[in-house]
């Protein structure tokens, strides 16, 4: 899995001009699922989102959590981050999981998020052509891969 995590003071997904998700202060994820991902993926990278202390403590120091600012988080799946461009001009999605698998890991990552949080949190809509407005607080923007554990 490939997550590229960003902090925001709100963001907003919409399909078709409806509102489908919608965040203050936190933390938007844009989630790309590999075919290789497994359960052991979603658990690592849940709890390296979750604990990541990227938001500002008194000091103004990135010492905050989600939970300890009690943030809120919108996950957006987006199987672009798997883009190869190695060859041509024409990315190729070769290494993203196909909908049949991608979907119930996507899933099971929105439920296993919102467990290890204690509280919902929003999403996009699977497979849909959406539309992601948001305001990067700082801008923070971070790029996770279960594959490297970076």
């Amino acid at each position: 899995m490939i997550a590229v995590v960003q902090r925001v003071s709100e963001a907003v997904v919409r399909v078709e001009g409806e509102i489908v998700g919608q965040i203050g202060l936190g933390m938007l994820v844009l989630l790309g699922v590999a075919q290789q991902d497994s359960d052991q993926d979603i658990d690592w990278l849940v709890r390296k989102l979750v604990g990541l202390r990227i938001f500002s403590d008194a000091a103004g120091k990135m010492n905050n959590a989600l939970p300890d600012i009690d943030g809120e988080a919108l996950i957006i799946s987006q199987f672009t981050l798997l883009a190869s461009t190695k060859k041509g001009m024409r990315p190729s999605f070769v290494e993203a999981a196909p909908p049949a698998q991608a979907i119930p890991l996507y899933e099971a990552f929105v439920r296993q998020f919102e467990a290890a949080l204690g509280r919902p949190v929003a999403t996009g809509r699977f497979g849909a052509d959406m539309k992601v407005s948001l305001c990067n607080d700082g801008p923070v923007t971070i790029v996770i891969d279960t594959q490297q554990k970076r």
